[in-house]
């Protein structure tokens, strides 16, 4: 990875999810260019998910101020991706048209008013897209059908990139052992290491 550029992950809540607390990340690329956030996370509660029991970490604690961020990106629009995707009003918000789409047009699939509040404005992206030099999102589907990942490439021609992937899988082993469209597409970067949105430690290559 260029190494000018950082990723740093961000600790926005916890849910309670099969008997077990899961932790629920935003990750933030610092980029000579601009500082991005990766999804958005919980910042309230609703009752549509009271049964998982969220607890909402405060970002000022972990020093993001959304003030700060100069572009977001939404690798899905599931609730736990898009609950903060308010604070951001006047600021392109990347996302996969499909994924839009979807979110927009299907009960059940999310909340909706999480989506599209007052103001928030969305960039739907068709396919790949370089987002910064060196920083693409790629379609990755699996999780949901417009689901995208951020890839961000090495500067020199033997190095491997760094993928932030949300729920292209929720856990290590679906890495070890890819099986959707969109972990076989993680596999085949040849990723140094794979942050997700819900472990606290990015996925390596052969770590397990």
């Amino acid at each position: 990875m260029n190494a000018t550029v950082t990723v740093t992950p961000v600790l926005v809540a916890d849910l309670f999810v099969e008997g077990e607390r899961m932790p629920v990340y935003a990750h933030v690329i610092d980029h000579p260019d601009g500082r991005v956030l990766v999804d958005t996370g919980i910042k309230e509660l609703h009752p549509a998910v009271a049964d998982m029991d969220p607890r909402l970490r405060p970002w000022h604690r972990q020093d993001v101020d959304p003030a700060g961020i100069d572009l977001v990106v939404n690798t899905h629009l599931h609730f736990d991706h898009c609950g903060g995707n308010h604070l951001f009003t006047g600021r392109p918000i990347y996302v996969q048209r499909r994924e839009l789409d979807d979110a927009r047009g299907q009960d059940d699939y999310t909340i909706h008013e999480w989506v599209d509040p007052p103001e928030v404005r969305y960039v739907p992206v068709d396919g790949e897209f370089e987002l910064l030099p060196g920083v693409r999102l790629v379609p990755a589907p699996g999780h949901t059908p417009g689901t995208q990942v951020v890839v961000i490439d090495p500067v020199d021609a033997g190095g491997r990139p760094v993928v932030i992937a949300g729920d292209v899988a929720v856990w290590f082993g679906e890495l070890d052992e890819p099986r959707t469209e969109g972990q076989r597409l993680v596999r085949a970067l040849n990723p140094a290491h794979v942050w997700l949105a819900h472990t606290h430690e990015p996925w390596r290559p052969g770590a397990g």
